[in-house]
């Protein structure tokens, strides 16, 4: 770029700043192609889109034109918001190395199968009032429903829900997992 060009874009955007609509939208129209070349210059792998860093560049420029000093160059406060701009998307992006799940996917262990032995069953039962190990016991050991323990105990469908609660309630405060 030329010194005239750039003495031309300084005059388009203090006159943008002044307020000239067309002035603006020229010297957009121009620093987008700067802008543009910049970035794809810098940007030598995939994982940020140069025109997204234009865009925020262009969108930057234009909320912070307030802060151009007419008596300097341009072209460097230019530059600078999109250098700004690349840096944030590249930060963004991390230094993350995207692998697909499939790929690597024989490389995870199997996970173990926790398994519980009739003593740690017996062990948790202990302690119990009889009325709740029995609960406990046929709904959560022998796998029976609410109406199938109120019909083997003799009680309430409520109470078997109430004594199922309390008796967890205990086991998980006996254990440490309130």
């Amino acid at each position: 770029m030329t010194g005239k060009d750039e003495a031309e874009l300084s005059r388009l955007l203090r006159a943008a700043i002044a307020g000239d609509e067309r002035a603006y939208a020229d010297f957009l129209h121009r620093i987008a192609a700067l802008v543009r070349g910049f970035v794809r210059r810098k940007i030598v792998q995939g994982g940020v889109d140069p025109e997204d860093v234009v865009q925020e560049t262009l969108l930057a420029i234009h909320v912070k034109r307030h802060t151009w000093r007419p008596e300097a160059p341009v072209l460097p406060w230019i530059y600078a918001i999109a250098r700004f701009k690349l840096i944030d998307a590249f930060r963004r992006r991390g230094r993350r190395i995207e692998v697909e799940i499939d790929e690597i996917a024989d490389t995870f262990a199997e996970p173990e199968a926790e398994t519980v032995s009739e003593r740690d069953i017996n062990r948790a039962l202990d302690g119990l009032p009889p009325a709740q190990r029995s609960v406990v016991s046929s709904i959560s050991v022998d796998g029976q429903s609410i109406g199938e323990t109120a019909a083997k105990l003799g009680i309430s469908e409520t109470a078997v829900r109430v004594s199922l609660h309390r008796g967890l309630a205990a086991i998980a405060k006996r254990f440490g997992r309130q």
